[in-house]
């Protein structure tokens, strides 16, 4: 074997894990964080969980993504321990689909429909629809993601079929029969298989691997079996690295990842090396092909899960014992903060559906913020204001943490949809924000009254209860169309806001007219002037998250110029709503 020979090796071993990797990613986009959703709520019972971790697994093709995933869960707490055992057992078990897919390489036929099943065959076509659909549609789109997976499919075929042909001359070279003779020591063999999925973290792709080494008719079973072993310890690499720094049930359950494929390769082997010494198994001399890599992969996993499912409990026990119970920290932060967790970065539209809902609360947060200081204005109480001061530095740390975490999101390779979303987020959770400031300013003019003990006039004040009225009602509607992401209702809040900005300048004109005949004290006043401005303020902050929800979705819009339309009364059904709100809200 020449150095030309070991660099088309090399080469089609890199093809391999790229094809494998873009693969693997797009599947992940595609599935849009439903999967991840599925996963944590469907896992109440250990059957239930074992079924679903096998069929994520078999969808995004990487047990290790899933394993990962599941520590990420329990390191939020979405998940305890218990139902994690079920999702690990699982995902081992749905990582064999990429052997069979691959062990279709070795299928040797003339009959026309068996060679169409061969991916030489059927790839090419792949890939040059999946270049069609990359060429042909938006950055995004799922049409695109589509044509990325079937290119990656294409790639790591051709590298596997580049990696067979490479090392097909080998099966005569001494040197390199006499390393895999090694490997068919137990022990030998095992680290070998542990050592190289550890290093390229994908049981998959190191199977996909043996499955090439076999095509060339070099590897016996007596070597391939110790092997298989090992990579299944080997992929538990990559969610222990997952679990340095997260919380202690989080190492638990990398753990438990890790004994439940120490255990069943120790248990395996002595069952099959013990037997062996009595029957002499003569299959184990023969030379292994793709089709028999996978059989052994997939009888191993099933057959682990088989045993210990029923001992689930004594894994936890284990892991328990490994990781021992320490005082933490008191967690401080809400739930929906714990939630984001860095290892779901790597499945962006679950990790965007996580931001949604921490959006959400603290939008719901500031409106709780503000509900509570316009009631705090009519009658004052320091609980109340204590309570806004509350909420408002937590709305700061919403937006602090959920801000960080979005940017982080940004760099991500996201869907069109995804990617819209994310841009609505980054920019509400300021407005939002800003709202719980301005409840802030509010509570703070109502302390200064309370202190100076003034009021407003009979006329002032039933000015001030309707605008009041007015605000509550932009509030709800906004924070309501926000959560649900209703972008039709969002076209609602313009009119009502418009109608705010009337109410306001109407009182402070109505405000200096009683200036002007003495009937309102300067002092009193002065508050007046801040607070109606406060919940103009609030209104425009309203009117922005609304607006930017209609810009996105219309594919970026100009903001001015869609609220210069509005004003300027061009838009009929801006112009009804309108109309039938300011019939509602009239000063007395």
């Amino acid at each position: 074997m020449d150095i030309f020979s070991i660099f088309t090796m090399v080469g089609g071993l890199a093809l391999f894990l790229y094809g494998m990797e873009t693969m693997g990613d797009g599947l992940v986009m595609l599935s849009g964080g439903k999967l991840e959703k599925i996963l944590e709520r469907l896992t109440d019972n250990r059957l239930k969980a074992l079924l679903l971790g096998a069929f994520v697994t078999a969808v995004i093709q990487s047990s290790s993504a899933t394993t990962v995933m599941v520590v990420g869960f329990v390191n939020s707490g979405i998940m305890n321990l218990t139902q994690s055992v079920g999702i690990i057992m699982g995902a081992n078990i749905g990582t064999t689909i990429t052997s069979w897919i691959l062990s279709l390489t070795g299928i040797s036929s003339t009959n026309f429909f068996l060679k169409l099943l061969k991916p030489s065959s059927f790839s090419p076509i792949l890939a040059i629809v999946g270049v069609i659909f990359l060429m042909s549609s938006k950055s995004g789109s799922k049409k695109k993601i589509i044509g990325s997976i079937m290119i990656g499919f294409a790639v790591l075929m051709f590298g596997m079929e580049t990696m067979s042909d490479a090392v097909k001359p080998l099966r005569n070279n001494k040197a390199f029969t006499n390393m895999l003779i090694a490997f068919s020591n137990p022990i030998i063999g095992v680290m070998a298989g542990a050592l190289l999925t550890a290093v390229i973290q994908s049981s998959s792709a190191s199977v996909g691997i043996l499955q090439a080494l076999c095509l060339s008719g070099a590897v016996n079973y007596s070597s391939a079996i110790p092997i298989i072993m090992g990579q299944n310890i080997g992929t538990c690499v990559t969610a222990l690295i997952s679990a340095i720094g997260a919380r202690k049930n989080a190492k638990r359950a990398a753990f438990i990842h890790l004994y439940f494929n120490l255990i069943g390769t120790v248990l395996f082997m002595v069952v099959f090396y013990v037997v062996n010494s009595f029957v002499h198994f003569s299959f184990l001399d023969m030379s292994a092909n793709a089709a028999g890599i996978a059989v052994i992969h997939t009888t191993f996993n099933i057959s682990c899960s088989v045993v210990l499912f029923f001992f689930a409990d004594k894994l936890v026990a284990l892991s328990e014992w490994t990781v021992k119970d320490t005082e933490e920290k008191a967690e401080e932060l809400p739930s929906e903060l714990i939630a984001l967790d860095e290892r779901f970065l790597d499945n962006p539209s679950y990790a965007i559906k996580l931001c949604q809902q921490a959006v959400n609360r603290m939008a719901e947060l500031s409106r709780e913020g503000m509900v509570l200081t316009i009631e705090n204005q009519d009658s004052y109480s320091k609980d109340k204001a204590d309570r806004i001061i509350a909420l408002e530095e937590k709305c700061d740390l919403f937006e602090d943490k959920v801000g960080t975490y979005l940017v982080k999101l940004a760099g991500k390779d996201l869907s069109t949809q995804d990617s819209h979303t994310l841009s609505i987020l980054l920019h509400s959770i300021s407005d939002i924000e800003r709202i719980s400031d301005h409840s802030i300013n509010i509570a703070e003019i109502a302390k200064k009254m309370h202190e100076e003990r003034l009021s407003f006039t009979g006329e002032g004040k039933s000015e001030l209860d309707l605008l009041q009225v007015a605000v509550k009602d932009i509030i709800n509607l906004t924070i309501k169309t926000f959560s649900n992401n209703d972008v039709k209702n969002a076209a609602n809040i313009e009119p009502l806001e418009q109608v705010i900005d009337d109410l306001v300048l109407q009182i402070k004109q109505r405000h200096v007219e009683r200036l002007r005949k003495g009937d309102c004290s300067m002092e009193a006043g002065l508050f007046l002037e801040d607070l109606v401005t406060n919940y103009e303020r609030v209104s425009d902050h309203c009117s922005n998250i609304a607006v930017t929800m209609i810009e996105i979705q219309a594919g970026g819009m100009d903001m001015h110029e869609y609220l210069e339309d509005r004003v300027k009364g061009s838009d009929p059904l801006f112009i009804k709503e309108y109309s039938r709100l300011k019939s509602i809200y009239i000063l007395p």
